[in-house]
Protein backbone atom coordinates (compact mmCIF):
# COMPACT_ATOMS: atom_id res chain seq x y z
CA UNK A 1 0.00 0.00 0.00
CA UNK A 2 1.07 3.55 -0.97
CA UNK A 3 2.58 5.88 1.80
CA UNK A 4 0.03 9.13 2.06
CA UNK A 5 0.65 12.66 3.25
CA UNK A 6 -0.71 13.36 6.48
CA UNK A 7 -3.82 15.42 6.80
CA UNK A 8 -6.43 16.92 8.83
CA UNK A 9 -8.45 13.86 8.17
CA UNK A 10 -6.05 11.70 10.26
CA UNK A 11 -6.24 14.07 13.11
CA UNK A 12 -4.15 16.69 13.30
CA UNK A 13 -5.41 19.96 13.12
CA UNK A 14 -4.52 22.98 10.95
CA UNK A 15 -5.05 26.24 12.52
CA UNK A 16 -3.88 29.41 10.62
CA UNK A 17 -1.18 31.14 10.65
CA UNK A 18 0.89 34.03 9.35
CA UNK A 19 3.74 34.43 7.77
CA UNK A 20 6.64 37.64 6.97
CA UNK A 21 5.73 40.15 4.17
CA UNK A 22 7.52 38.37 1.21
CA UNK A 23 9.50 41.10 -0.89
CA UNK A 24 9.24 41.12 -4.65
CA UNK A 25 12.56 39.75 -5.99
CA UNK A 26 11.27 35.92 -3.97
CA UNK A 27 7.70 36.11 -6.57
CA UNK A 28 9.32 33.03 -7.72
CA UNK A 29 10.31 31.13 -4.61
CA UNK A 30 7.24 31.36 -3.27
CA UNK A 31 3.90 29.91 -3.59
CA UNK A 32 1.93 33.01 -5.71
CA UNK A 33 -1.15 32.59 -4.35
CA UNK A 34 -0.96 32.32 -0.28
CA UNK A 35 -1.76 35.39 1.07
CA UNK A 36 0.35 35.28 4.30
CA UNK A 37 -0.09 38.93 5.40
CA UNK A 38 -3.47 39.17 6.90
CA UNK A 39 -2.67 36.28 9.41
CA UNK A 40 -1.55 35.98 13.03
CA UNK A 41 2.05 36.34 13.65
CA UNK A 42 3.16 33.44 15.71
CA UNK A 43 5.82 33.03 18.61
CA UNK A 44 8.73 31.97 16.70
CA UNK A 45 8.01 34.73 14.31
CA UNK A 46 8.11 37.07 17.49
CA UNK A 47 11.18 35.54 18.80
CA UNK A 48 13.59 36.21 15.60
CA UNK A 49 12.66 40.04 15.30
CA UNK A 50 15.52 42.43 16.33
CA UNK A 51 17.25 38.96 17.82
CA UNK A 52 20.31 38.24 15.10
CA UNK A 53 22.92 39.74 17.56
CA UNK A 54 21.47 37.77 20.35
CA UNK A 55 20.75 35.24 18.78
CA UNK A 56 24.65 34.26 17.42
CA UNK A 57 25.85 34.22 21.38
CA UNK A 58 23.42 31.31 22.95
CA UNK A 59 25.17 28.23 23.73
CA UNK A 60 23.52 26.18 20.75
CA UNK A 61 25.08 27.81 18.12
CA UNK A 62 28.49 27.85 18.91
CA UNK A 63 28.96 24.28 17.44
CA UNK A 64 28.76 25.45 13.93
CA UNK A 65 32.67 24.39 12.78
CA UNK A 66 32.34 20.77 14.04
CA UNK A 67 28.87 20.72 12.63
CA UNK A 68 29.65 22.16 8.95
CA UNK A 69 32.97 19.02 9.13
CA UNK A 70 30.22 16.57 9.23
CA UNK A 71 28.11 18.19 6.43
CA UNK A 72 31.82 17.77 4.41
CA UNK A 73 32.19 14.41 5.11
CA UNK A 74 28.36 13.30 4.00
CA UNK A 75 28.99 14.85 0.19
CA UNK A 76 32.73 13.86 0.09
CA UNK A 77 34.13 16.77 0.02
CA UNK A 78 32.30 17.89 -3.24
CA UNK A 79 32.78 21.25 -3.68
CA UNK A 80 30.68 20.91 -7.01
CA UNK A 81 27.38 20.70 -5.21
CA UNK A 82 24.62 23.08 -4.61
CA UNK A 83 23.78 23.49 -1.61
CA UNK A 84 19.98 24.79 0.24
CA UNK A 85 19.93 25.92 4.15
CA UNK A 86 16.89 25.81 5.28
CA UNK A 87 15.80 28.06 8.08
CA UNK A 88 19.31 29.37 8.10
CA UNK A 89 18.98 32.24 10.64
CA UNK A 90 21.64 33.85 11.00
CA UNK A 91 23.66 32.35 8.16
CA UNK A 92 26.32 30.79 10.26
CA UNK A 93 26.09 27.05 8.65
CA UNK A 94 25.66 28.62 5.19
CA UNK A 95 28.63 31.39 6.10
CA UNK A 96 31.33 28.46 6.84
CA UNK A 97 30.27 26.27 4.12
CA UNK A 98 31.12 29.16 1.66
CA UNK A 99 33.99 29.93 3.23
CA UNK A 100 35.46 26.30 3.11
CA UNK A 101 34.53 26.53 -0.85
CA UNK A 102 30.19 25.71 -1.16
CA UNK A 103 28.28 27.19 -3.12
CA UNK A 104 25.01 28.06 -0.35
CA UNK A 105 21.94 29.66 -0.75
CA UNK A 106 20.07 30.33 2.58
CA UNK A 107 16.91 31.17 3.34
CA UNK A 108 14.62 32.03 6.37
CA UNK A 109 10.97 33.29 7.31
CA UNK A 110 12.65 36.55 9.56
CA UNK A 111 14.42 39.77 7.59
CA UNK A 112 15.90 40.41 10.39
CA UNK A 113 17.56 37.33 10.32
CA UNK A 114 18.39 37.66 6.96
CA UNK A 115 19.66 41.12 7.01
CA UNK A 116 21.81 40.15 9.96
CA UNK A 117 23.19 36.70 8.03
CA UNK A 118 23.39 39.32 5.09
CA UNK A 119 26.12 41.58 7.45
CA UNK A 120 27.86 38.68 8.64
CA UNK A 121 29.33 37.58 5.32
CA UNK A 122 30.18 41.21 3.54
CA UNK A 123 32.02 41.06 6.85
CA UNK A 124 33.75 37.40 5.96
CA UNK A 125 34.15 38.28 2.28
CA UNK A 126 31.87 35.61 1.41
CA UNK A 127 29.35 35.22 -1.39
CA UNK A 128 26.38 33.46 0.09
CA UNK A 129 22.65 34.01 -1.21
CA UNK A 130 20.49 34.75 1.50
CA UNK A 131 16.86 35.55 1.20
CA UNK A 132 13.33 35.81 2.74
CA UNK A 133 11.12 32.78 1.75
CA UNK A 134 8.69 30.57 3.57
CA UNK A 135 9.81 27.01 3.75
CA UNK A 136 6.62 25.63 3.40
CA UNK A 137 5.99 26.86 -0.11
CA UNK A 138 9.31 26.98 -1.72
CA UNK A 139 9.03 26.61 -5.50
CA UNK A 140 12.64 24.79 -5.95
CA UNK A 141 12.61 22.21 -7.98
CA UNK A 142 15.10 19.59 -8.62
CA UNK A 143 17.67 22.14 -8.02
CA UNK A 144 19.98 21.48 -4.96
CA UNK A 145 22.53 18.28 -3.90
CA UNK A 146 22.07 18.94 -0.64
CA UNK A 147 19.37 20.45 2.19
CA UNK A 148 19.97 21.07 5.15
CA UNK A 149 18.10 22.37 8.23
CA UNK A 150 20.39 22.79 11.53
CA UNK A 151 19.05 23.65 14.94
CA UNK A 152 15.10 23.26 14.08
CA UNK A 153 15.65 25.56 11.01
CA UNK A 154 12.13 26.31 10.92
CA UNK A 155 10.60 22.32 10.86
CA UNK A 156 9.69 21.26 14.64
CA UNK A 157 9.04 25.32 15.04
CA UNK A 158 5.45 25.22 13.14
CA UNK A 159 2.00 24.84 14.92
CA UNK A 160 0.66 22.17 13.13
CA UNK A 161 1.90 18.11 11.55
CA UNK A 162 0.68 19.45 8.33
CA UNK A 163 2.74 22.53 8.14
CA UNK A 164 6.21 20.44 9.83
CA UNK A 165 5.06 17.91 6.81
CA UNK A 166 5.33 20.86 4.15
CA UNK A 167 8.48 21.82 5.04
CA UNK A 168 9.99 18.76 4.47
CA UNK A 169 7.97 18.49 1.23
CA UNK A 170 9.71 21.97 0.30
CA UNK A 171 12.57 20.10 1.33
CA UNK A 172 12.69 16.62 -0.96
CA UNK A 173 11.11 19.11 -4.24
CA UNK A 174 14.45 21.04 -4.04
CA UNK A 175 16.96 18.13 -4.14
CA UNK A 176 17.79 16.42 -7.32
CA UNK A 177 17.43 12.49 -7.52
CA UNK A 178 20.08 11.18 -5.25
CA UNK A 179 20.20 14.68 -3.24
CA UNK A 180 20.36 14.19 0.60
CA UNK A 181 19.05 15.49 3.33
CA UNK A 182 20.42 16.59 6.66
CA UNK A 183 18.41 18.39 9.57
CA UNK A 184 18.02 18.16 13.16
CA UNK A 185 15.03 18.00 15.36
CA UNK A 186 13.48 17.87 18.66
CA UNK A 187 13.72 14.05 20.00
CA UNK A 188 10.29 13.02 21.25
CA UNK A 189 12.37 10.31 23.89
CA UNK A 190 14.03 13.18 25.58
CA UNK A 191 10.93 14.08 27.31
CA UNK A 192 9.54 10.90 28.58
CA UNK A 193 12.14 10.40 31.05
CA UNK A 194 13.88 14.52 31.26
CA UNK A 195 12.30 17.51 32.28
CA UNK A 196 12.52 19.70 29.41
CA UNK A 197 12.89 23.14 31.62
CA UNK A 198 15.87 21.36 33.56
CA UNK A 199 17.54 20.77 30.01
CA UNK A 200 16.97 24.26 28.99
CA UNK A 201 17.60 26.34 32.27
CA UNK A 202 20.79 24.17 32.35
CA UNK A 203 21.87 25.74 28.41
CA UNK A 204 21.12 29.26 29.66
CA UNK A 205 17.48 29.52 28.50
CA UNK A 206 14.60 31.00 30.87
CA UNK A 207 12.06 28.60 30.23
CA UNK A 208 9.15 28.31 32.45
CA UNK A 209 5.25 27.06 32.69
CA UNK A 210 6.59 23.76 30.75
CA UNK A 211 4.05 21.12 30.05
CA UNK A 212 4.82 18.50 27.72
CA UNK A 213 1.56 16.56 26.34
CA UNK A 214 2.10 12.76 25.50
CA UNK A 215 -0.96 12.39 22.94
CA UNK A 216 0.69 15.50 20.70
CA UNK A 217 4.45 15.58 21.49
CA UNK A 218 3.96 19.38 21.96
CA UNK A 219 6.00 21.05 24.38
CA UNK A 220 4.15 24.90 25.53
CA UNK A 221 6.13 27.10 27.67
CA UNK A 222 6.96 30.62 28.18
CA UNK A 223 10.70 31.78 26.96
CA UNK A 224 12.39 34.97 28.15
CA UNK A 225 14.94 36.49 25.98
CA UNK A 226 16.57 39.41 25.70
CA UNK A 227 16.16 40.93 22.14
CA UNK A 228 19.27 43.15 20.40
CA UNK A 229 18.12 46.03 21.84
CA UNK A 230 18.47 44.55 25.37
CA UNK A 231 14.35 44.86 26.27
CA UNK A 232 13.27 41.71 28.08
CA UNK A 233 10.53 39.81 26.26
CA UNK A 234 8.74 36.39 27.15
CA UNK A 235 7.01 34.79 24.60
CA UNK A 236 4.85 31.67 24.21
CA UNK A 237 6.28 28.86 22.62
CA UNK A 238 4.91 25.85 21.29
CA UNK A 239 7.32 23.09 19.71
CA UNK A 240 6.84 19.80 18.32
CA UNK A 241 8.89 16.80 18.97
CA UNK A 242 9.37 13.62 17.04
CA UNK A 243 9.71 9.82 17.41
CA UNK A 244 12.34 8.67 15.41
CA UNK A 245 9.80 6.25 13.54
CA UNK A 246 7.42 9.11 13.09
CA UNK A 247 10.43 11.15 10.78
CA UNK A 248 11.25 7.85 9.17
CA UNK A 249 7.69 7.50 8.12
CA UNK A 250 7.48 11.30 7.32
CA UNK A 251 10.63 10.89 5.01
CA UNK A 252 9.70 7.70 2.96
CA UNK A 253 6.45 8.90 2.04
CA UNK A 254 8.40 11.88 0.56
CA UNK A 255 10.84 9.30 -1.42
CA UNK A 256 13.85 9.30 0.07
CA UNK A 257 14.70 5.58 0.31
CA UNK A 258 17.37 5.67 3.35
CA UNK A 259 17.07 7.55 6.94
CA UNK A 260 19.52 7.27 8.98
CA UNK A 261 18.94 8.77 12.65
CA UNK A 262 21.41 9.32 15.45
CA UNK A 263 22.37 11.34 18.17
CA UNK A 264 22.89 14.61 18.41
CA UNK A 265 25.67 16.55 20.16
CA UNK A 266 26.39 20.45 20.36
CA UNK A 267 29.22 20.43 17.56
CA UNK A 268 29.97 16.92 17.48
CA UNK A 269 27.80 15.15 14.82
CA UNK A 270 28.74 11.57 13.93
CA UNK A 271 27.19 8.79 12.58
CA UNK A 272 28.82 6.57 15.53
CA UNK A 273 26.86 7.95 17.90
CA UNK A 274 23.44 6.22 18.44
CA UNK A 275 20.25 7.89 19.64
CA UNK A 276 19.01 7.73 23.21
CA UNK A 277 16.51 9.17 25.71
CA UNK A 278 19.46 11.57 26.43
CA UNK A 279 19.88 13.42 23.15
CA UNK A 280 17.80 16.48 23.10
CA UNK A 281 17.94 16.49 19.40
CA UNK A 282 18.29 13.64 16.96
CA UNK A 283 20.14 13.77 13.58
CA UNK A 284 18.39 12.80 10.50
CA UNK A 285 20.79 12.18 7.30
CA UNK A 286 18.38 10.98 4.25
CA UNK A 287 18.93 10.06 0.88
CA UNK A 288 16.21 10.87 -2.21
CA UNK A 289 15.40 7.78 -4.57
Amino acid sequence: MPLKKPSASDGLTAPSRCSKRISNRLCNVVHPTINWKIMKKQWYEELFQNYGESYDKEIFTQGTTGEVAFIEKEINFNKELKILDIGCGTGRHAIELAKRGYSVTGIDLSESQISRAREKAADEKTDVEFLVADARNLQYRNEFDLVIMICEGGFSLMETDEMNYAILESASKALKKGGKLILTCLNALFPLFHSVKEFMEKNDQKSGNNSFNLMTLRDTSILEINDDAGAVRKLNCNERYFMPSEITWYLKSLRFKAVDIFGCKLGNFNREDPLTTEDFEMLVVAEKD
